[in-house]
């Protein structure tokens, strides 16, 4: 029998998750059932554990934001899709289970390729991908800067953003994260603190980025404001820090400088369901082929849920990439 992991009310995930055995699912008219392979872990799947309240999530549940899996039965009236096809299921439908029954129209199809690396396309991928069409279209050679640029969604930036002729400013909090940051494609990578504005200056030329990406909040919010040229703007997409984002009133008022905030979901729900499914394949395939690339930090079954949860919970050098259940 399949195994999965179950979610019956909010807490720390050690007292409330458990792993349960299950009757192989049979789909319905329009659904498939997937073989899962890998399903990645993010601090949001942490945090709709412990909390419903940013989620809306109704209990029982599977956790597990997003995954890879191969079609392992076929519903009736379901066309295009046959047993052994490669497909990421919807975000958000859970995916820490070995066996996944989903709407055939809402999965996207997937390449050949790791499939520890594509388990993260639809979440961090996407970010990265809305954050450049959406929040940077500027000309070939113009500066975008961001905070956190070694997390996943950062590298995909950097990789994304070289594609269309932009260079990067990467902040980073330790020195010796650049030279693989570089490798990536990033054009300039700085510590992170004080004196950003004018080193951040210095390294562009005189060419102040119009736009900054922060994943941190707190006093780094301010730090991006001060870098950004006047009429520019701060997108916030996260709070590594557990922060609000603080931003001086004086920066916005004397330099026209805005605070955004970003959710992928939202943004992509501005475009044509066409239009969404083309920009997931067309990730999938930059993730297939290598062109973008994750840093894993440790994959897991799923009876190592509790030390999965334990490493996926810390933060920078101490988790180290992305932790991904191994469901093969």
């Amino acid at each position: 029998m399949p195994i999965r992991l179950r979610h019956d009310r909010f807490g720390e995930p050690d007292d409330v998750l458990r792993l349960e055995e299950f009757d192989p699912p049979e789909p319905g008219p329009g659904q498939v059932v997937l073989r899962m392979e890998a399903a990645a872990m993010h601090i949001a799947d942490i945090r709709s554990v412990q909390s419903g309240q940013l989620f809306g999530h109704a209990l029982p549940r599977t956790p597990g934001f997003e995954g890879i899996g191969r079609v392992l039965r076929v519903g009736p009236g379901v066309e295009g899709v046959s047993v052994g096809d490669r497909l990421l299921p919807p975000s958000g439908s859970g995916t820490f289970t070995e066996e996944h029954c989903v709407r055939a129209e809402d999965c996207l199809p997937a390449p050949e390729g790791d499939a520890l690396q594509l388990a993260l396309a639809t979440i961090n991928g996407t970010t990265a991908w809305v954050m450049v069409d959406d929040f940077a279209a500027f000309e070939p050679g113009s500066w975008i800067l961001q905070n956190a640029a070694n997390s996943n969604c950062g590298r995909y930036l950097i990789a994304l953003a070289k594609e269309r002729g932009l260079r990067t400013v990467n902040l980073v909090r330790r020195p010796e994260l650049g030279a693989d940051l570089v490798e990536l494609g990033a054009d300039v990578v700085l510590v992170d603190g004080e004196d950003l504005a004018a080193r951040v200056l210095a390294a562009t030329n005189g060419s102040a980025p119009r736009v900054a990406f922060d994943a941190v909040g707190g006093a780094a919010t301010q730090r991006l404001a001060e870098c950004v040229a006047p009429g520019g703007k701060v997108v916030s997409y996260g709070e590594m820090s557990g922060e609000p984002c603080r931003l001086s009133f004086y920066t916005m008022f004397m330099r026209d400088v805005g605070l955004a905030g970003l959710n992928f979901k939202r943004q992509m729900q501005r475009r044509s369901l066409a239009e969404q499914r083309a920009v997931g394949v067309e990730l999938a395939l930059r993730i297939g082929d290598g062109r973008l690339r994750a840093r894993i930090a440790a994959s897991y079954d799923l009876t190592q849920w509790r030390e999965a949860f334990a490493q996926a919970a810390r933060t920078g050098g101490d988790r180290d990439g992305k932790v991904v259940f191994d469901l093969r």
